[in-house]
């Protein structure tokens, strides 16, 4: 019996685990890199904006503050106010004469015929309150200014305006560059990240499909669905946006303190003294999250392969009243589900708010500290406003890459998982120069053969027997006997621990699986129906299979009959596993398609189980005709059915116990014998 795999928390080396996922990208890594230049102008364009505008208040909306000096002739860049030419200019050598504008209130005052001393006297003031006014006058000293109308400010501050309109065009082209950068490398990394999931997922599915059937017997389906779907979605998240946000939110940190420093190094000093803090609460997170979220993907998995067990047994559970119960489990399972999320819940819950709280405290130093350094004029207005910007900008991303390492380890804990089906070791291993079976006779023989499903419980112990090419063969026995194990180990779905399977006299091992199986019909009792029609449950996806020849090895094992009474005929849609059909039905379904492929080696395992009685009679001639020119090997529980086979050999706890035709059997007084005569007298 194959043990159940439990699907487990499993731990890794992120930095292996990391270059694992990078070789899936290395055929975008261009295109992830030219996203990386786009981020890096991203990240540019936002710390410009502050500045621009921080500039703009000092130089522009508080630039009333720099002299005019007095010009003799017009230039580019000077105004004329009342009959005098202006030039808005800092003191320098080249002119004697000054004017100057003061705001008292909401009132701007304008000061003319200074010289440098008189500018040194305003400033002082300015700084002391030491104005006086008197109506529309404004006094200091000897010096007096008038109050200006507001068409006289926008004559004297038409520079400061015009500059302010270009710095508002110059911000706005910013914010257009922005929007297409930021739309640029979403759209590039969404596709690329689509692309390599899309490669993730169909590699991840096509292993699936070269696994041995022994995986299939110890993994549950809910959990390898998981496996394709979910844990390869969690992915999803990292290739298209945390790697590159990651990335942009470093050099973000890195830019803005940098600037931060090289503006005034003493409010950045103040600015950065919460990030010890913050550097321990993350390290905390991180580790709390990151064994979370692995818990997380082993309880969704559970929780995905218990859905998908009970929905498909939900008739068995119905008939034996199993509801409640069920319900019951399911809502446990999904309280801890729930529960866990609860407590992941909670990690997030105190970290955002901490991260929140430091950067509010830091905001307050420097809103404190800097307003301090503004009324000493140590720094500006606008000085201020960029660090206030900067301060809301540094601590998010700082919260986002805690959080972006999170969802990073979340998605490497569903890698962990996808790795451990890509890495599954496939014991049936194909030899390089294997041999491509072609005109294939259908002689099989077994020497010695001893096979076990786990460890030495052999089901088959040094079994041995030939079949000739065209001979129809059948294995009877006792449920356990190792009839199904034979028909298994025919196809190489499992391989042997002793002895030798040959074909037209090469081992199986030899020979390509490929052409192995494809000369091989098998028809089993269990038949699964896919999601489609007639015609694409016959061929299978073989499309050189026409309509007609579908509908030629219907009619030849009678399955035409209850087809051809469809609605639809052979484009009848079927519904999954074949709910709308019959056992029978769908027995006969399976017969059509093992001839459609035309093989010269037939295997059916309780072919005929799940067929009544009427049915039967209608498929016993398709089977002879079936059988012509077929190597045929059977197991049946109903002796009646292979009364005429040209050999029968009576399996016994994994050993043959006798062997020959139906009366040499019924002669030798065995087993095959009490087998009959049980049946006789069952019927």
């Amino acid at each position: 019996m194959a043990k159940i795999y439990e699907d487990k928390v499993v731990t890794s080396n992120t930095k292996n685990m990391l270059g694992r996922l990078y070789e899936f990208m290395r055929a975008y890594v261009g295109k992830m890199l030219f996203a990386l230049v786009l981020v890096l102008t991203v990240t540019l364009l936002d710390l410009f904006r502050p500045v621009l505008i921080g500039n703009a208040i000092d130089t522009y909306i508080e630039g009333y503050t720099t002299p005019y000096a007095v010009l003799e002739e017009a230039t580019k860049n000077s105004i004329e106010f009342d009959g005098v030419i202006y030039v808005k200019q800092d003191v320098s050598d080249e002119h004697d004469t000054y004017a100057r504008l003061v705001l008292q209130g909401d009132i701007y005052y304008f000061f003319t015929d200074l010289d440098v001393k008189d500018l040194e006297t305003i400033t002082n003031a300015e700084d002391n309150q030491g104005f006086t006014l008197d109506g529309s006058t404004l006094s200091v000293g000897n010096l007096k200014g008038k109050a200006m109308s507001k068409d006289e400010l926008n004559i004297l501050r038409k520079g400061d305006i015009n500059s302010l309109v270009k710095a508002g065009l110059l911000y706005l082209v910013v914010l257009v560059s922005l929007f297409i950068c930021n739309l640029s490398q979403t759209w590039i990394l969404q596709l690329s990240g689509q692309n390599i999931i899309y490669e993730i997922r169909m590699k991840l599915f096509k292993k699936l499909h070269f696994l041995p059937l022994r995986y299939f017997d110890t993994h549950p389906v809910g959990q390898l669905v998981t496996r394709v779907t979910n844990d390869v979605e969690s992915l999803h998240e990292m290739y298209a946006n945390i790697l590159v946000r990651l990335f942009r939110n470093v050099a973000k940190i890195i830019g803005l303190a940098a600037v931060m420093l090289s503006i005034d190094t003493t409010l950045a000093v103040y600015a950065f003294g919460t990030l010890p803090f913050i550097a321990i609460f993350t390290v905390v997170f991180r580790t709390i999250s990151r064994r979370m979220y692995r818990i997380m993907r082993v309880k969704i998995s559970a929780l995905n392969t218990f859905l998908s067990e009970n929905i498909s047994g939900m008739k068995l559970i119905q008939i034996f009243a199993k509801e409640d119960y069920k319900f019951d489990e399911f809502k446990g399972r999904t309280t801890d589900l729930y529960n866990t999320s609860l407590k992941e819940m909670y990690v997030f819950a105190i970290f955002r708010p901490l991260i929140y709280m430091l950067s509010v405290i830091a905001l307050s130093i420097i809103l404190y500290n800097g307003s301090l350094r503004v009324l000493s004029n140590a720094i500006t207005i606008g000085t201020l406003y960029i660090f206030i910007n900067y301060i809301n900008s540094f601590f998010e991303p700082i919260q986002e890459i805690a959080e972006q390492f999170s969802t990073l380890q979340n998605a490497i804990a569903s890698a962990e998982k996808i790795f451990t089906v890509l890495d599954e070791e496939n014991p049936i291993e194909q030899k390089e120069d294997a041999i491509v079976l072609k005109n294939v006779e259908g002689r099989i023989e077994f020497k010695n053969v001893w096979f076990a499903y786990e460890d030495d419980n052999y089901v088959l112990k040094d079994v041995s027997f030939t079949i000739e090419p065209g001979q129809t063969v059948a294995f009877v026995g006792a449920t356990g006997a190792g009839k199904s194990s034979i028909l298994n180990l025919i196809g190489r779905y499992y391989d042997i621990q002793k002895g030798q399977i040959l074909v037209d006299g090469i081992d199986i091992k030899d020979l390509n699986i490929h052409s192995l199986r494809r000369a091989i019909g098998q028809v089993q009792q269990d038949v699964f129906v896919f999601t489609g029609n007639m015609y694409s449950n016959i061929r299978l996806r073989k499309e050189d299979i026409s309509d007609v020849q579908v509908m030629e090895a219907a009619k030849f094992v009678n399955a035409n009959y209850f087809i051809e009474r469809l609605p639809n005929q052979y484009n009848e849609e079927v519904s999954e596993r074949g709910a709308t059909l019959s056992s029978g039905q769908r027995q006969l379904l399976s017969f059509a398609r093992t001839l459609a492929y035309d093989p010269k080696i037939l295997v059916m395992d309780e072919a005929t189980a799940n067929i009544d009685t009427e049915t039967e009679q209608l498929i016993q001639d398709g089977l002879e005709s079936l059988m012509k020119g077929r190597t045929t090997i059977m197991v049946a529980h109903r002796l009646s059915t292979i009364q005429h086979a040209d050999n029968i050999i009576v399996m016994h706890k994994g050993q043959i116990r006798e062997m020959g035709k139906h009366q040499e059997l019924l002669a030798q007084n065995g087993i095959y014998k009490k087998l009959y005569e049980l049946q006789l007298r069952s019927n």
